[in-house]
């Protein structure tokens, strides 16, 4: 019983609705064609139709091309690529004679051929994001202030990676031989 009242609520309710809307709807188009007679019937000229107005057309938006790849992107990139280089073969030949002297924390050396794939493909990626970050791009937020700031990521990584490639490069043998080293 109490469903059967809800239900009859909520379509009295709904129909209310329906009926208020279409009344109101109705009721402005009625109010305007009565003032439009009003008015009609008070003014002593006919209704004419204004000349159209020509405008100028607007202006076409102009597409700027900005120039990505410049000189500061080229320098600024080759000396990322340059220092992750360093750092990708010092690693390298660390790991190599470490590997030669029997350290036992060195158990197999990579080969050269993934380690150049893995090396090209962070350097590619870093690229990438340097390139998209220089490029305009319309639906950004603030994207004038984003561009300005393409060179702050391998600017920042440069000096890390020249840091670590160094420090590989004044690794020295281990200070006991290998056969005491494993035993402890």
């Amino acid at each position: 019983m109490q469903t059967a009242r809800l239900l009859v609520f909520t379509l009295t309710v709904v129909l209310l609705n329906i009926a208020c809307a279409t009344a109101q709807s109705q009721l402005p188009n009625e109010m305007l064609r009565e003032v439009r007679d009003e008015i009609d019937a008070t003014t002593p000229y006919t209704h004419a139709a204004a000349p159209p107005i020509s405008l100028a057309d607007a202006p076409t938006p102009q597409k700027v091309k900005t120039k990505v790849i410049d000189k500061k992107f080229v320098a600024v990139t080759a000396a990322l690529g340059g220092a992750e280089s360093l750092r990708f073969t010092t690693h390298k030949l660390v790991l190599d004679h470490e590997f030669a002297a029997g350290a036992p924390w060195v158990s197999s050396v990579p080969a050269n051929p993934h380690l150049v794939a893995k090396g090209a493909a962070i350097y590619a990626a870093e690229l990438l994001v340097a390139y998209e970050l220089k490029k305009p791009h319309s639906w950004l937020p603030g994207d004038k202030f984003i561009r300005k700031l393409w060179w702050a990521y391998p600017a920042a990584m440069v000096p890390i990676h020249i840091k670590n490639g160094v420090r590989s490069i004044r690794t020295q043998a281990p200070s006991c031989p290998p056969e005491e080293c494993q035993s402890q």
